[in-house]
């Protein structure tokens, strides 16, 4: 038997026993999306719920799943401090039982490095090692490989369902303390059906990618749809913090080759994945896709030396000036800066880079425009308006990279939905800016 092997089997126990050695007052990292590990955290609920811990801070990005460790019973035991607002958290943060820590994404392995946000636990997820004692963290890499070589104990669940993934994305079986074995499905969040407004944002935007780009996308409606316009497109390439499964059909139609890509040519660069198990059994050993954190993936100087660059985000609002807030809804936290910064940024600084920022024009049923003359009172800015190139809805796209004020409004009230352009203009008008 192998040294590492013995090490495996000797630090091998139940999530019971090896959520034991979390104590009150710590601080627990809690690996995200379809990645967490479901046996350790319900283990760690049950102590908490049986008060044998009090005052343990759960840091997390973003969680896929139920979030019964947020539930009112448990205040005073367990607090989420989030850095990106996932959807099961909202309330737990709107209520003031679970803290936010704005942060770009970037960044955030610096901060568990540096110790500016020291962690004693880290909760894992990974797939069994391989010969050479190697353990992949599997769909979720970006801020958990940071956050496992930062903490002083390290517990795995090890998922035999869990994928191989490549890149710089395994840890040693010496550098974990505890291993859980576990085998169950991963969540999945299967591709949706892009509606009207989707499809023709997703045009407009499929008209600004040229042959041999490298692409940005995120996950939803917009991202889904733009990746259906771009079947005929030629040699794109991908460097991104996630994708999702309409990255495989493009890559088994020979769409993606990423042949012409600036740096790792030949090569999916991303953080993580959520999808299907189609998603799943694709990434699994496939060498041509490679996991890294993300202070490297969103990276804008990285990010940057891709030429043809072209980053796709969303916004809630985008006032006549050009700010985006696209991570509350007036003071009420929604979600996140996650990378968009980093990949706006990014794709600015690319030679022949697009960064682009899309949102439907409007909100609530057609009944209020996402344009608006000024951002909601206590609405982050989220990108500046000196940061902003492209702005597209399903009216079109607006320029105002360089652009007066003057010239901005009348770009952005240009693709504001007919309903309310004469409105825009007439506040446009009040606010001096026209």
């Amino acid at each position: 038997m192998a040294h590492w092997e013995r090490i495996y089997h000797e630090r091998m126990t139940t999530a019971e026993e090896a959520v034991r050695v979390i104590q009150s007052g710590q601080r627990v990292f809690l690996t995200g999306n379809c990645s967490v590990p479901q046996e350790l955290l319900r283990a760690l609920v049950d102590r908490a719920r049986a008060g044998e811990v009090e005052n343990v801070e759960i840091v997390q990005v973003l969680t896929v799943g139920d979030a019964d460790y947020v539930s009112p019973d448990l205040a005073g035991k367990l607090r989420v401090n989030t850095l990106f607002i996932s959807a099961n958290v909202r309330k737990a943060v709107h209520e003031g039982r679970a803290d936010f820590t704005p942060v770009f994404l970037s960044e955030i392995p610096g901060l568990f490095r540096s110790g500016e946000l020291p962690l004693d636990v880290a909760l894992i997820h990974v797939s069994p090692p391989d010969e050479h004692g190697f353990c992949s963290f599997g769909v979720e890499v970006g801020i958990t490989k940071p956050a496992a070589e930062s903490a002083r104990i390290v517990i795995a669940e090890v998922n035999d369902k869990m994928p191989r993934a490549l890149g710089d994305s395994f840890i040693h079986v010496s550098k974990i303390d505890y291993f859980v074995p576990v085998s169950y499905y991963l969540p999945e969040l299967p591709q949706g059906s892009p509606g009207e407004v989707q499809m023709r944002i997703a045009e407009h935007i499929a008209e600004l990618i040229p042959d041999g780009a490298t692409l940005q996308l995120g996950i939803g409606g917009i991202p889904d749809a733009v990746l259906l316009y771009l079947r005929d497109k030629k040699d794109l390439g991908i460097h991104t913090e996630m994708f999702s499964d309409g990255v495989v059909e493009l890559v088994e139609r020979g769409v993606i080759t990423n042949e012409r890509k600036t740096i790792h040519r030949g090569k999916i660069i991303v953080g993580f994945v959520l999808g299907s198990q189609r998603l799943y059994d694709f990434i699994d050993n496939n060498a041509m896709v490679e996991f890294h954190p993300t202070d490297y993936v969103n990276d804008p100087f990285i990010i940057a030396q891709n030429d043809n660059m072209v980053a796709i985000n969303s916004a809630i609002e985008v006032d006549l000036t050009g700010q985006v807030c696209a991570d509350s809804i007036g003071p009420k936290f929604y979600s996140g800066v996650g990378g968009q910064v980093d990949f706006i940024r990014g794709a600015a600084r690319s030679k022949g880079g697009k960064p682009i920022i899309a949102l439907p024009s409007t909100a609530k049923k057609g009944t209020i425009s996402r344009i608006v003359p000024m951002l909601k009172p206590g609405a982050g800015v989220t990108t500046t308006r000196n940061d902003v190139h492209y702005v597209v809805t399903e009216y079109g796209v607006a320029y105002l990279h360089g652009k007066t004020i003057r010239q901005r409004v009348n770009a952005l009230i240009n693709i504001a939905h007919p309903d309310f352009r004469d409105e825009l203009r007439r506040e446009a008008h009040k606010l001096g800016y026209i």
